[in-house]
């Protein structure tokens, strides 16, 4: 009886590391980042990944070290999404996972000056780039008719004002209400649709935006990872790197949250969470 518990469980082991085994997924925005960290993570789990991209130089190298294949894609143009969308189905005939990473952090700055061509532009990425994923996934996940996972990266800036730019939090709160009215609709099909909120992993976008506030052009990722682990969660000494939300990604993508959908799986250490400056009180 034992044997055969044992024998169940390292069973359920092996299975359960390919969690998307023979599924197809496109990862926009992933050249670098969260979203390479996401394309590793889902080929070591048995996924066909896409990567669309505008990062020429980086998506080629590291699709072809997955076993993937990689598309030029700028989502602020609707027939690049469409072209990655129709990769996946002339290559594999289906597909079951679209995550909408691609994002811009764009321009700081007080809304009383803001410059409403740079809002367009940060519009254009990161509220029609995420519209053109939906948009065109949907339309492949109906046609095959079994379903599938759209995943979308928004932040903990679309929960809490003061975290990022004008431009950046608006469009990445509206992602989420995005989500929510594309889940009601989509659910008919079995397609569910989900946001990650990330906050605290140290990346080229947040060094950058460091380096600006602190007006400090020598800040790199060590110290950034520093600074939010001392204060930028309820978890002293540790930041959230970009392993943390592919994982989040992989829980989203896999069969494992088959029941949730219009959802935002907020990935933050708790910084959004509770004010910990009077932690204190608990000791």
């Amino acid at each position: 009886m034992i044997n055969s518990l044992v024998d169940s469980y390292f069973c359920s082991l092996f299975f359960r590391t390919f969690r998307l085994k023979s599924k197809v997924a496109i990862i926009t925005g992933g050249a670098r980042g969260i979203g390479a960290a996401t394309a590793k993570l889902f080929a070591l789990n048995g996924a066909e990944v896409i990567i669309a991209d505008i990062l020429d130089d980086l998506g080629p190298a590291l699709a072809a070290s997955i076993g993937g294949c990689y598309i030029h894609c700028d989502v602020t143009k609707e027939s690049d999404v469409e072209s990655a969308v129709n990769l996946a189905l002339t290559r594999k005939g289906r597909l079951d996972i679209m995550f909408n990473n691609a994002g811009v952090s764009g321009a700081n700055g007080s809304i009383t000056t803001a410059d409403m061509d740079a809002i367009k532009d940060i519009m254009a990425v990161n509220i029609c780039g995420i519209i053109h994923g939906i948009k065109h996934a949907a339309k492949a996940m109906i046609k095959c008719g079994k379903g599938g996972s759209i995943i979308c990266t928004s932040s903990s800036a679309a929960i809490m004002g003061g975290l990022a730019s004008h431009g950046y939090t608006l469009t990445k709160e509206a992602m989420l209400g995005l989500a929510r009215s594309t889940a009601c609709e989509l659910g008919v099909h079995g397609i569910r649709v989900n946001c990650i909120s990330p906050h605290g992993v140290p990346s080229e976008m947040l060094v950058s935006g460091y380096r600006k506030i602190l007006r400090n052009a020598k800040i790199g990722l060590k110290d950034v990872d520093k600074i939010i682990s001392e204060s930028g969660s309820l978890l002293p000494g540790r930041s959230g790197t970009m392993e943390d939300i592919a994982q989040a990604a992989i829980f989203l993508a896999s069969d494992d949250a088959g029941y949730i959908t219009g959802h935002n799986l907020v990935v933050d250490g708790g910084f959004t969470s509770a004010y910990s400056t009077l932690s204190f009180i608990y000791q």
